[in-house]
């Protein structure tokens, strides 16, 4: 539906929801990540590129200092007041609207309370980044309801604490950084050690295709943080031979190969990874620009094989999409999206063959697998704001 119908069909449920019209539209785009698995929270580089698919969270404000939530997508309704924030297990996805309002306050906004409606287009569990996009669609409407304003990196924070204390994902700041900052038309080379982007920009005549297993990721208390304080324990026992370095990122590719053998397998399995990974990024930031088939082929399938051997954080789904992914006409290559163990997975592809690269896509995964995937070419879009 256009930006029109949406409006309009939003509104309608605001009505018969609330009893009344919604008084701020504010919106929250997803993200596909181009390279980076995993290296944001060890300070690393991502090459980022938010989707011109979004959260909408329509709001009326309210006197009380309560806030009630319903969604259009998601199961349950919740409500919640300012000065008591605590978790809602009828209605579990309201805990990224309630771990920003929680940061905000403690971060000393004094927030006002709305009724708010929620609509997405970003597909749930699947490694775009839903759960930021709400996180930054409910941090631009409680500024707007309460009359402040923050830096979109400080929204950001505030996004990633919510996720990491509240919701309970011990996640990077990948997610809200490119939700809150990203820019339409380009991808991002985000530092996560110094919070800061530049543009990358994409060769023409190459697109970019979500391919998406529809295979459902959960992340909170699972593998995520496993591999987490693994890199944390390779850091641990990498300090011993070189002292000044505080994560990863500070690891040249020489150094973990003089020690590697010092440390248990399964952790140097995943330093490996994640140093090989964060090279890569900056690689492609070199590549992207000149399109040249052959170096983005060998770069994003080193991305998927260390992804699936050394990080281990594949899945049958993915091993099916990935091969009717690579068998499609006019792909220049394919490798996995988000956190891996299943969800998204994304492709480049020449303009000219998205059409056969899509159906090719749809019918070869649905042989493979039993399931219908969803195919779609995406676009970069703005960070976080309101609609216009």
């Amino acid at each position: 539906m256009t930006s029109e119908e949406r409006q309009q069909f939003m509104s309608q449920e605001f009505r018969r929801i609330f009893g009344g019209d919604p008084a701020i539209w504010a919106r929250a785009p997803g993200r596909v990540d181009l390279m980076g698995s995993h290296t944001d929270y060890n300070m690393g580089y991502v090459m980022t590129m938010t989707i011109d698919r979004d959260t909408w969270l329509a709001a009326r404000p309210r006197s009380d200092r309560r806030v009630a939530l319903c969604s259009l997508d998601l199961e349950g309704r919740g409500e919640f007041s300012l000065d008591q924030i605590d978790h809602d297990p009828a209605a579990p996805w309201t805990d990224y609207v309630r771990g920003m309002a929680l940061f905000l306050e403690e971060e000393g906004h004094r927030l006002t309370g709305f009724d708010g409606l929620i609509h997405s287009t970003v597909p749930f569990a699947s490694g775009l980044s839903s759960s930021a996009a709400i996180e930054m669609a409910a941090g631009v409407a409680f500024q707007a309801v309460g009359g402040f304003r923050i830096d979109p990196v400080q929204m950001a924070l505030i996004g990633q604490r919510a996720e990491n204390r509240f919701v309970g994902v011990n996640c990077g700041i990948l997610d809200q950084y490119s939700s809150a900052l990203g820019q339409a038309g380009s991808a991002l080379l985000l530092d996560c050690r110094h919070l800061t982007s530049r543009v990358a920009a994409i060769a023409p005549g190459i697109r970019v295709v979500i391919c998406d297993t529809r295979a459902e990721r959960k992340l909170t208390g699972s593998e995520y943080g496993e591999r987490r304080a693994q890199c944390e324990e390779g850091v641990r026992l990498l300090q011993a031979f070189y002292p000044e370095i505080t994560a990863l990122r500070d690891v040249s590719l020489a150094q973990f190969e003089a020690h590697a053998a010092d440390l248990p397998e399964v952790v140097a399995r995943r330093c490996r990874f994640i140093i090989e990974e964060s090279q890569r990024v900056l690689d492609l930031a070199e590549a992207l620009p000149g399109g040249e088939p052959g170096r983005l082929f060998e770069l994003l399938s080193a991305s998927y094989l260390g992804a699936r051997d050394l990080y281990e954080i594949g899945a049958p789904a993915m091993s099916a999409m990935m091969a009717a992914m690579l068998s499609a006409p006019g792909v220049i290559g394919a490798r996995q999206a988000g956190a891996g163990f299943g969800g998204c997975m994304v492709a480049l592809v020449r303009e000219d063959a998205v059409a056969g690269f899509t159906a090719h896509v749809e019918a070869d995964y649905l042989r493979r697998t039993g399931l219908q995937p969803r195919v779609y070419t995406v676009s970069a879009a703005d960070g976080a704001g309101l609609v216009a």
